[in-house]
């Protein structure tokens, strides 16, 4: 197949490059940490590669189980195929799987290890809520991410803060439970655990950021080439609304399930304030829908 007309973002590429970058250097700090302490290189790998194996691979499989969605064939969701394939004709792209998730919550989200792998899955509530025109915006928004190949870098960087958080709940525990003693060299075992968990505690944290910082610039690239893709920006900002404001009537228990899945969703199920915007996975409402009005003018004078 000829190469996508959804245009690569220059800007993500090179956050997606050096993000990957620091979070290698994150990795090799996590391993030579736990070498020091005294676990052995093998078990270090087996940990390491177990969890970077089963993330990569089964992503789509955990993202769609957690939302409790399933893959839908052209007979029982028509109307979803017929936007997706025709998406995938604007944009030349080869068809991903697509999926439903059955929760009420108005929501979208992409994922899968690479374009081939990929899966686009709209929620029953967004279904229900947008307009057949909002529908295929925000699934254009979607198609974008893959387009792009963020979702496979934003699955293997989140492993890194899974496996700092929980060589960090291991020294703790260790800590807690060795009482004290010193090793035969001599050396306070106590305070070696404590280094541990004080180490693993601040790589967690840089990867959260280093992840939200990705995943926010990340949205703002898929709003664009969507809204290219379709050339109505002006219908993708009213999705976008749409959406907010549905989500803002859901009860918080229900969205607090789905909060796990924030990094991944078209909107997030919970956001913060302001003041938490640099833990947010998603750019306020204000600047995606000034994005958007600014691309609005330069695409229709």
């Amino acid at each position: 197949m000829a190469k996508s007309k959804i245009e690569s973002d220059r800007g993500l590429n090179l956050r997606m490059f050096v993000t990957g970058l620091l979070l290698v250097l994150l990795y090799a700090i996590i391993i030579t940490v736990l070498i020091r302490v005294g676990v052995s290189f093998g078990i270090v790998i087996v940990i390491a590669g177990a969890l970077l194996f089963s993330q990569f691979y089964f992503s789509d499989k955990i993202a769609m189980f957690s939302m409790n969605a399933h893959e839908v064939t052209p007979a029982q969701e028509p109307k979803l195929h017929e936007i997706v394939d025709r998406l995938c004709l604007l944009a030349n792209m080869e068809k991903p799987r697509v999926g439903v998730a059955e929760v009420d919550i108005p929501n979208a989200f992409a994922t899968g290890r690479s374009p081939k792998h990929a899966v686009i899955c709209a929620t029953r509530g967004l279904m229900h809520r947008l307009s057949d025109e909002e529908l295929e915006a925000v699934l254009a928004h979607e198609l974008s991410h893959v387009a792009h190949r963020d979702v496979a870098v934003m699955t293997i960087a989140s492993g890194v803060g899974m496996l700092a958080g929980l060589v960090s709940r291991m020294a703790m525990w260790s800590a807690m439970l060795s009482g004290g003693g010193r090793s035969r060299d001599g050396q306070n075992v106590v305070l070696i655990e404590m280094i541990t968990w004080v180490a693993s505690l601040v790589i967690y944290v840089i990867a959260y950021l280093l992840t939200m910082a990705l995943s926010r610039y990340r949205e703002l690239a898929a709003d664009r080439s969507g809204a290219i893709l379709i050339g109505k920006p002006s219908v993708l900002a009213s999705a976008l609304v749409h959406i907010t404001g549905d989500i803002g009537r859901i009860p918080r228990t229900d969205l607090r399930k789905a909060e796990s899945m924030n990094a991944f969703f078209f909107a997030p199920a919970l956001s913060g304030g302001s003041a938490a915007s640099i833990f947010s996975t998603h750019p306020s409402l204000e600047k995606r829908l000034d994005q958007l009005n600014k691309l609005e003018r330069q695409l229709n004078g």
